[in-house]
């Protein structure tokens, strides 16, 4: 063999550059999103509502903050595609927890409550987050739809939509993690003082579709409907199951209300920048439409169809519980703490005004509803 062979043996059998390092990243996210899932299975945190996802971007904060540093080169294409890539499909496959039959438990009155709970949420996130707050677009947008509809699946569902930062998203997830908790320990005390009260109807059932309607996680519903009673748990993740299946809509006008306000801003600026506005990219500002929100529709209506066994679902279920905390890790990867201490305490002040909202307006629509098809 002649030397030429050889070299081009032995550069034909050398693993590709730009492989290897999505292979670290992908590694070190898999990694983190191991240890989450394993910590998520303690008792005391299953107990206090703290689901992988969570556990899984505060593991990733510290790695990403104590050492990534030094192997960033090596692993940022692997913690960029976990972050992008398998989030969408995480989303996706989310909708194997959710059939259309699932509308049918809670009944008209109660996809109607999760509807303006999850409208007036946003409204007032988007209203009071920039107007009054000063808190720039996309973070407001963020806490608002983590407020409104699920959390950090909801929060980390809209990143790819509105474009944001990874100090964005970590601090909206933040504020569902820090009030989340909080509704925990405050709704079973709500419950109860609701007996004597009566601001909402005194039934395990009727508190169930509020906690459900109101409660940001649904791990943290889970928790806190569980100390109230089985039924109202049963009703509370119900009625939780149908706002989540309402991300896929909510994405949708979410994207074309973005894609709206951009072209606005483009328009009133084409007079003065023709020349340069000529040598744009087709499609600027238009509509970024989120695809894999498509893919969540389908894949509930499929699931509705009840075609698939039952294990195969469950084990379904615990690989898309990997994506996306492999996604949440990466997103913690990337998130330095000087960020978040430049976001300030303005975030979680908002947060808490939602949070007001939720509990007072969300029981204030919760009464109202449920009166008018009484």
């Amino acid at each position: 063999m002649n030397t030429s062979t050889l070299t081009t043996t032995t550069t034909a059998v050398r693993p590709s550059p730009a492989r290897s390092p999505r292979l670290a990243g992908l590694a070190l996210s898999a990694l983190i999103a191991a240890a989450a899932i394993a910590a998520a299975r303690t008792d005391w945190l299953q107990a206090h509502g703290f689901s992988a996802l969570t556990l899984a971007i505060v593991i990733g904060m510290l790695a990403g903050n104590l050492g990534y540093r030094r192997i960033a080169p090596s692993c940022a294409p692997g913690v960029n595609f976990s972050k992008q890539n398998l989030l969408r499909l995480g989303i996706i496959l989310y909708g194997f927890r959710l059939t259309f039959q699932d509308i049918g438990h809670v009944g008209l009155s109660g996809v109607l409550i999760d509807a303006l709970v999850l409208s007036s949420t946003f409204g007032i996130a988007l209203l009071v987050g920039t107007r009054v707050f000063k808190l720039d677009r996309e973070t407001a947008m963020l806490i608002g739809a983590g407020s409104s509809i699920c959390g950090a699946a909801a929060v980390m569902a809209t990143e790819p939509v509105l474009r944001a930062q990874p100090a964005q998203v970590t601090v909206a997830v933040a504020t569902v993690v820090v009030f989340g908790s909080l509704a925990i320990f405050l709704y079973p005390l709500l419950y109860h003082l609701n007996l004597h009260w009566h601001f909402l109807a005194a039934s395990p059932l009727a508190f169930g579709i509020y906690t459900g309607s109101t409660v940001h996680e649904v791990a943290q519903v889970v928790a806190a409907a569980r100390a109230i009673s089985a039924d109202a748990a049963n009703t509370a993740v119900i009625a939780k199951m149908v706002r989540v299946m309402m991300l896929a809509p909510f994405l949708m006008l979410l994207s074309a209300y973005v894609a709206k306000k951009a072209a606005k801003k483009t328009a009133g600026t084409r007079q003065e920048h023709e020349k340069s506005d000529s040598t744009a990219k087709p499609g600027a500002g238009g509509l970024a439409i989120p695809w894999f929100a498509f893919g969540f529709v389908a894949v509930v209506a499929f699931n509705s169809m009840n075609l698939l066994p039952g294990p195969l679902v469950s084990h379904i279920n615990d690989a898309d519980n990997v994506l996306l905390a492999m996604a949440m890790a990466a997103l913690g990867i990337s998130t330095h703490f000087s960020s978040l201490r430049t976001a300030g305490i303005k975030p979680l002040m908002f947060a808490a005004v939602l949070f007001g909202w939720l509990i007072v307006g969300g029981a204030l629509i919760n009464t109202l509803v449920l009166r008018l098809f009484a």
